[in-house]
C-alpha cells in the first residue's frame, strides 16, 4: 500500500477522449499534443497509447528525442521549432516537422542546403506570442516553398480566447487566417481544444480544406478529459478524466476550539473537530496555492483543508463526529472532484495543476 500522494493515469480515458475529439473535428487531421510530460501523464505511455493520431507535438526537442528512442515512429511536431543552426540539424536527423516563427529560424533553413523537411509556417493572428505578422504571409510562403530544404510548406496559427465562447477574438482570429489560407493549398491548422469544443461551427469556413484532408486541430488538455473552456469540467463536454490524484491519511488527532493548525498558524479551529494529516504538499505536485476551505474527498466525503499546504502534508478538517482511520483514501483531484474545481479554489488553471505532478510516488497506469 503506498502511502504518498500518487497520480493514477487510466489510458482508456485518453483514447476515449481522443475519439470524441475526433468525432467533433468532423475529419481533420490530429495532432496530438503531449508536450510538458503529456501533461503530467506521462510522455511514452500517452504516446503509446494514442496509436490512432496523425502526428504528435512537443514543445522541446528532448521530448522528441525521447519518443524516437523510444521507438515511436508516428510523425512528430515541434511546432516552436529550433533555435539553433546546430538542433536544425538535429531535428531534421530526427524527421521532425518543425515550426518557424521568426527569420533566423527562416535563413538557417535557406542556408542548410538540400532536405525534404515539413515545416509549419506560425502566423501571429492574434495571441502576439510567436509568430510572424499576417501581412508578411505571402512573401514567407513563397521563400518557404523556393527554400530546397523544405518538402512539405504547411500554415498553423494560434488562438488566445478561444476558451471564452462570447469573445469575438476567436471569430476575428478565423476570419484573418481565412484570408491568408484561402488560397493556399497545403495543410493547415488553427484550433486548440478549445477550438475545436468551442467553435465547432465557426470551423466549417475551413471546410475544403478539411475535405481534402489538409485541415489539422492541436487537441491537448481535451485529451486528458480536462475542460478548455471557462465554467465548464471535461464531463460537461464528454470527457472522461484521466488523472486521479490520490493520497492516504497518515494521521488523525483530536484539535480543540481555538487551536491553530500548520506554519503560521494561519487556520483556527472555531470548534472540536478531528483533523486529518494527508500524505501530499506541494513537494508532489499539491499546490501551496490550493488554499484552506478547498475540498479533498475523505473515503468519498468531502471535508475542507485546514491550514497552508506543506511541501509532504495537508491537514484536513474531519469534523467533530469523524470515523476514519489511518489509511483510508484521499482523493485530491479526479471523477468525484474535478480538478477544475480545485483550480479555481487555488486561483489557477488546471494545466498547472496537472503538469506540477513531481512523481515522487511513481504515477500508476491502468487501462
Amino acid at each position: 500500500m503506498s502511502f504518498g500522494a500518487r497520480a493514477l493515469i487510466r489510458l482508456g480515458a485518453i483514447r476515449d477522449n481522443f475519439q470524441t475529439i475526433k468525432e467533433r473535428s468532423h475529419g481533420a487531421r490530429m495532432m496530438a499534443v503531449i508536450k510538458a510530460n503529456a501533461y503530467g501523464h506521462g510522455l511514452l505511455p500517452v504516446a503509446r497509447c494514442l496509436a490512432g493520431a496523425d502526428c504528435f507535438a512537443v514543445a522541446r526537442l528532448g521530448e522528441a528525442a525521447d519518443l524516437r528512442e523510444a521507438g515511436i515512429d508516428t510523425p512528430i511536431a515541434l511546432p516552436g521549432g529550433v533555435f539553433s543552426e546546430t538542433d536544425l540539424g538535429k531535428a531534421l536527423d530526427l524527421e521532425l516537422q518543425l515550426g518557424v516563427h521568426t527569420e533566423s529560424q527562416l535563413a538557417w533553413l535557406e542556408q542548410f542546403g538540400q532536405a525534404d523537411a515539413t515545416i509549419w509556417l506560425k502566423i501571429d493572428t492574434g495571441m502576439n506570442r510567436l509568430g510572424f505578422p499576417p501581412h508578411d504571409a505571402p512573401t514567407l510562403i513563397d521563400r518557404l516553398q523556393n527554400c530546397s530544404a523544405v518538402g512539405d510548406l504547411r500554415v498553423m496559427t494560434h488562438l488566445a480566447n478561444a476558451d471564452n465562447v462570447q469573445d469575438d477574438t476567436t471569430a476575428l482570429q478565423i476570419g484573418q487566417f481565412r484570408k491568408i489560407v484561402d488560397a493556399f493549398d497545403g495543410h493547415i491548422s488553427i484550433a486548440n481544444s478549445a477550438g475545436i469544443l468551442g467553435w465547432e461551427k465557426d470551423l466549417d469556413v475551413f471546410a475544403e480544406h478539411r475535405s481534402n484532408g489538409r485541415l489539422w486541430v492541436r487537441p491537448g488538455l481535451a485529451l486528458y478529459g480536462i475542460s478548455p473552456l471557462a465554467d465548464q469540467c471535461g464531463a460537461d463536454l464528454g470527457l472522461r478524466p484521466a488523472m486521479r490524484f490520490e493520497s492516504r491519511l497518515i494521521a488523525i488527532k483530536a484539535l480543540g476550539k481555538g487551536e491553530t493548525v500548520g506554519y503560521g498558524g494561519t487556520w483556527r479551529s472555531g470548534r472540536d473537530t478531528v483533523l486529518g494529516i494527508v500524505a501530499a504538499g506541494y513537494g508532489d505536485g499539491y499546490s501551496r496555492f490550493i488554499p484552506a476551505g478547498s475540498p479533498v474527498l475523505v473515503n468519498d466525503r468531502r471535508v475542507k483543508i485546514a491550514g497552508l499546504v506543506s511541501m509532504d502534508l495537508t491537514a484536513v478538517d474531519l469534523g467533530p463526529a469523524a470515523t476514519e482511520q489511518i489509511g483510508d483514501p484521499v482523493l485530491l483531484w479526479g471523477d468525484e472532484l474535478p480538478v477544475e474545481e480545485v483550480a479555481k479554489h487555488a486561483g489557477t488553471i488546471p494545466y498547472q495543476l496537472v503538469c506540477g505532478i513531481t512523481n515522487r510516488e511513481e504515477s500508476v497506469y491502468e487501462d
